[in-house]
Order: C-alpha cells, then sequence, then structure tokens
C-alpha cells in the first residue's frame, strides 16, 4: 500500500524532530554546558536577554559590561575583544525565542540550528543547481558542509553568519523559483549581517525593478520597513547606538579586509593602495552588473551573482572567515560540472582536499588566539580568479536564475 504524501511528509518531520532534539541535548551536555564558547553568539544572546528580560540598551555600556562578563568573567582588558553588540536592533527579534534559558541551552539550540542551516544550504544549492549526486557523494558532502574549516570555525564561536549564509542561499533558490514573496522577506532579514550582502543586496534589488519581479521588490521593502520601524517603536535611538558601535569597531578588530591586507599589511601600499585595489574590483563589478541589467545578458547571471559575493567578501570593512561558507555556492556548481563527466573520485578528492588544506593552513600558521591573516586572503582570491578563467564555463552551462531573466526579458518585450 503506498503511504500518503501528507503522512510521509509527517513522518519525516517527526523523525527529524526528534534527531534535533538529541543533538541538541548530546550538544549541550558534551560540549556547551561543561565547555562554554560561542563568544560570537554570546554577543548577541547576551544583548537579547538585557534588552528582553531587563530592558537595558542594547548599545550600552552596561550591556557590553554584561557581554564581557559572561566571556571573561570580568572587563575585557588589553587585546581582548570587547565584544560589544554591533548589529542593527532587530537581530534582537531573532534571539527573541532563545532568552528565556540559560546560555547553555541557548547555544546548544543554537549550534544544532546552524548544523540544520548548512545541511539544508547544501539541499537547496543541490536543487539551485540542478545536480542529484549518488547516495554516498552527498553523505560526503554533508559531512564535509560541516567540517570544512570556515563551517566548522563558525559552529565553534556560533557565527550569527550561519543563518545568513543560509538566508543568501534560500533567496537565490526562491527567486529561481519565482518565490518572489519568500526571496523578499528572506533577504531583507539577511540584513542584520549587512556586511555579508551590501552588494548582493542592490544588484537583486535592480534585477528585480528591471525584471519587472515587483512582488520580490515589493516583499522586501515592506518586510525591512517592518523591521526597522519595529526596531525604533521599541528603542527609538538604535540607529544613533549603532553607528557608535560601528565607528568604535574597526579600533579594535585585529584583521581587516582581504584587500588592506594584501595592499597595507604585505605590500604597504597604504590606504591609496587599498583603495586602488578596491576601485578596481568594484568596476569589475559595475562592468559585470551592466552586462545583465543592462545588455541583457541572461547568460552571465549566475556568474555575476558569484563574483558579487566574492567581491563582497574581498572588499568590506570588515569580514570573518566563517563568512567564507557561501563559496560553498560556486563549489557546488563546479562539482557539479565535474559530475556530469562522472568524476565522482575527483569530486572526493577536492572535498578532503580542501578540507585539508584549509586546516593545514590554520594549524600552521596560528598564533595563540588569532588566526594568520592569509587565511583571509586564500580563498576569496582564489575563488575571483577561478571564476574569471572560468566564467565561459559559467555562460555556457544549464543556467539557474539566469533561465528566469531570459523569460523575463521574453516578457517585457
Amino acid at each position: 500500500m503506498k503511504m500518503r504524501p501528507h503522512l510521509r511528509l509527517l513522518i519525516g518531520g517527526s523523525i527529524l524532530l526528534v534527531l534535533f532534539v538529541v543533538n541538541v541535548i548530546v550538544t549541550h551536555d558534551g560540549l556547551t554546558e561543561p565547555h562554554p564558547g560561542h563568544n560570537d553568539f554570546l554577543t548577541v544572546w547576551e544583548a537579547g536577554r538585557s534588552f528582553w528580560r531587563e530592558g537595558l540598551d542594547p548599545y550600552s555600556e552596561a550591556v557590553t559590561a554584561n557581554i564581557q562578563s559572561s566571556i571573561y568573567g570580568r572587563g575585557a582588558e588589553g587585546d581582548e575583544f570587547p565584544n560589544a553588540f554591533a548589529y542593527p536592533f532587530y537581530a534582537l527579534w531573532v534571539m527573541l525565542p532563545l532568552v528565556f534559558t540559560d546560555f547553555a541551552w541557548a547555544s546548544a539550540i543554537y549550534m544544532a540550528l546552524s548544523e540544520a542551516c548548512f545541511i539544508l544550504s547544501l539541499i537547496l544549492l543541490l536543487d539551485l543547481f540542478r545536480w542529484k549526486p549518488p547516495a554516498w557523494l552527498f553523505a560526503l558532502l554533508a559531512l564535509w558542509s560541516l567540517l570544512q574549516y570556515f563551517a566548522a570555525r563558525g559552529l565553534v564561536l556560533g557565527q550569527v553568519s550561519n543563518v545568513v549564509y543560509l538566508m543568501q542561499v534560500v533567496v537565490l533558490w526562491a527567486l529561481a523559483r519565482r518565490r518572489d514573496g519568500l526571496a523578499g522577506v528572506v533577504l531583507a532579514l539577511s540584513t542584520l549581517k549587512p556586511q555579508m550582502g551590501f552588494l548582493l543586496i542592490p544588484f537583486l534589488l535592480l534585477w528585480g525593478v528591471r525584471r519587472r519581479r515587483t512582488s520580490f521588490v515589493a516583499a522586501f521593502t515592506g518586510f525591512w520597513t517592518i523591521l526597522l520601524l519595529s526596531s525604533f517603536l521599541l528603542q527609538p535611538d538604535w540607529l544613533r547606538g549603532w553607528i557608535g558601535q560601528l565607528r568604535t569597531y574597526p579600533q579594535y578588530t585585529v584583521i581587516g579586509s582581504p584587500t588592506h591586507i594584501v595592499m597595507q599589511d604585505w605590500l604597504a601600499l597604504g590606504a591609496t593602495g587599498e583603495w586602488i585595489a578596491n576601485l578596481a574590483l568594484w568596476g569589475l563589478l559595475l562592468w559585470a552588473w551592466m552586462g545583465v541589467l543592462l545588455a541583457g545578458r541572461a547568460e552571465r547571471h549566475d556568474w555575476t551573482i558569484m563574483l558579487t559575493l566574492t567581491i563582497t567578501h574581498l572588499s568590506a570593512l570588515r569580514t570573518a572567515t566563517p563568512h567564507f561558507v557561501i563559496f560553498t555556492i560556486p563549489l557546488v556548481f563546479y562539482l557539479r560540472e565535474a559530475g556530469k563527466k562522472g568524476h565522482g573520485f575527483w569530486i572526493a578528492a577536492i572535498l578532503v582536499g580542501t578540507l585539508a588544506i584549509f586546516w593545514a593552513q590554520f594549524l600552521l600558521t596560528v598564533k595563540g588566539r588569532f588566526e594568520h591573516a592569509s587565511m583571509y586572503v586564500v580563498l576569496p582570491v582564489a575563488m575571483l580568479i577561478l571564476l574569471w578563467f572560468t566564467r565561459r564555463l559559467w555562460w555556457e552551462s544549464s543556467s539557474v536564475m539566469g533561465d528566469e531573466v531570459a523569460e523575463d526579458i521574453a516578457v517585457a518585450a
């Protein structure tokens, strides 16, 4: 007897829920309770707890003191990271369900959710790029998604980027499947970590306007407006507090953007050299945008999005290596292309090799508590070079979102 779809969904959902609960309990008992950490998550969680439960301004010195006390048992000293809350106020909405339990349980839940984000992102990417790898390869991809250096570091730190990565994947998937309302809402919510999307968001919105995807643009505008208005309603001066934290942020961040590292720290070309490098990258990006938005080069759409994400993380005022999980998106494309030719062994070798290379780089270069600056440079620069020299592969391959652009052009005509 064939099982009904809704029954299969109910059983499958129940199994996943049980696995998630077990994961949370094991993570709590084996990691977050005996070995507290997740400092990046703690920053947002403690700001949320202080606001929702004590009514404190999340940008105030009192909340910063609460955060530091939770991390160090005292105020930050010397070169210790102050961990002040430097997110838009509406990031606290995301924390609301977790602030009514203690930190060990909250961080265990968040770590399990982050792991789910990586696996769900992989599933959506496979669907986005229309790739169905064999079961053994999917299992390897899933394991790699959790253990590769940039994801694992994000899990250990409790990075907000874990969730923003999933959001950006959902946006691309939803746009490709013409679920424009979902795409707009999720894109608006992804602004809780602006440095990960400060170039992607304007490109997608311009694309939405150009291709008359009005429901996408309207959903983004409407939901972002709700986020902003609700923030001002709850904390009228939040924008001033946030800008104040952003102004002090570069004073205590140890490592800047990849262009800063290369042009200022390594080549000693100063701020002028960094600006020249950034202007060159933005010029390249503008050329790519014009090709899609003005010249209607639909086949270049997917490649332009990947270029936009890459240049985002090369030129952002401040990035972090856990943000580099975003490069999983183009990697899945390249692996799919290899999979078309039956190169399963080489796909496995690439996964194992990239996992080993970046972990080895970290272990051989780490100094005390800090990553070496090269960890910020190698992957985004390598991806930029790879995208440039394989651009025709992207343009000539079966497109994903480019197909949607072509349909929009035909409709507009």
